[in-house]
C-alpha cells in the first residue's frame, strides 16, 4: 500500500473524510488507511463507521493500530508531550 491511500483526519467535518475514503476506494484501491492523532481519534472512528455502514457495506476493518507519539519540548524548561495516535485500515 502506498501512502496516497492514507486519509489523515483533522478538524474538517466527518463527511469530507468519508468522501475521501470512498473516492480512494472507487479509484481502485483495495485498502485505505485512516490516521489520526489526539482529539481527532474519535472523528477517525466515526469516519470508519460511516464508510462501513452507510456507503460501502462490503468494506471491512483489516486492523486497528494504536500508539503514542512523543514530542520534544521547544523550550528548555518544558517537558516532552505525549499524543495518542490511531490507524484504522479498511479493506475491500
Amino acid at each position: 500500500m502506498t501512502e496516497t491511500n492514507a486519509v489523515l483526519i483533522g478538524k474538517k467535518p466527518i463527511m469530507n473524510y468519508v468522501l475521501a475514503c470512498i473516492t480512494t476506494f472507487h479509484g481502485g484501491a483495495k485498502e485505505v488507511s485512516i490516521k489520526a492523532r489526539g482529539r481527532a481519534i474519535s472523528r477517525a472512528i466515526d469516519v470508519a463507521e460511516v464508510v462501513r455502514h452507510r456507503f460501502l457495506p462490503d468494506v471491512k476493518i483489516k486492523s486497528i493500530g494504536i500508539g503514542t507519539d512523543q514530542f520534544l519540548p521547544q523550550d528548555e524548561g518544558d517537558q516532552a508531550t505525549n499524543v495518542s495516535t490511531i490507524e484504522i485500515k479498511l479493506i475491500r
